[in-house]
């Protein structure tokens, strides 16, 4: 049976479009035992993003990006976040889009730049499909401070750790950020684990 036919949609509400949309949805679920059960559920709607993880295999180093995050913050985060870079696509592809946040938020103009999957990252309440890219890069592609873009409320600091550094900040909760880790193990599998092959 096609999902298309499990669900009815009854009533949508719209919360909130103050920064996203928010809205709230009635709908009837055709149950695996064959029953129709009404639900009730919130959305957030963000739009799609991307994220990208630039790594140096010679010097075994990664950027990646701190800055303070306030839904981290109002749940018991007491340090900024360190996260890879990642914007939301509005518009754009997520190659075109990805290559602009690394430009505005770490300050290298990458050359190639190679998509490994994509996913939802809280599905149970987020509609948001993350790109996930992983991409080489060297000292010759910076063309800025990086930082972001003030006029959006961005203050971000550029960190370059070595692999072995960012992935013992994984381990003991130093990055605790969901694309992040994932970046970081991928990378630790299949990128410096590969070159020692």
């Amino acid at each position: 049976m096609n999902l298309q036919d499990r669900v009815r949609v009854r009533k949508v509400t719209l919360l909130s479009d103050n920064w996203y949309t928010l809205k709230t949805t009635s709908f009837d679920w055709l149950r695996n035992d064959g029953q129709w059960q009404r639900m009730n559920r919130e959305t957030y709607d963000r739009g799609n993003g991307a994220t990208l993880l630039p790594y140096d295999l010679v010097r075994r180093t990664v950027l990646l990006t701190r800055q303070f995050r306030y839904p981290a913050f109002v749940n018991g985060c007491g340090d900024l976040l360190i996260e890879a870079a990642a914007g939301l696509l509005d518009d754009a592809e997520p190659e075109q889009r990805i290559r602009a946040e690394v430009e505005e938020e770490l300050g290298y103009r990458l050359g190639p730049v190679r998509k490994i999957f994509e996913c939802f990252m809280s599905p149970g309440s987020v509609t948001e499909r993350l790109h996930f890219f992983v991409a080489p890069y060297d000292s010759s592609m910076r063309i800025g401070a990086g930082g972001g873009l003030a006029e959006e409320g961005e203050d971000i600091e550029v960190l370059e750790l070595s692999i072995d550094d960012a992935l013992a900040r994984v381990a003991d909760g130093r990055i605790a950020d969901a694309k992040t880790v994932m970046l970081l193990l991928h990378a630790q599998l299949h990128v410096f684990g590969a070159a020692q092959r």
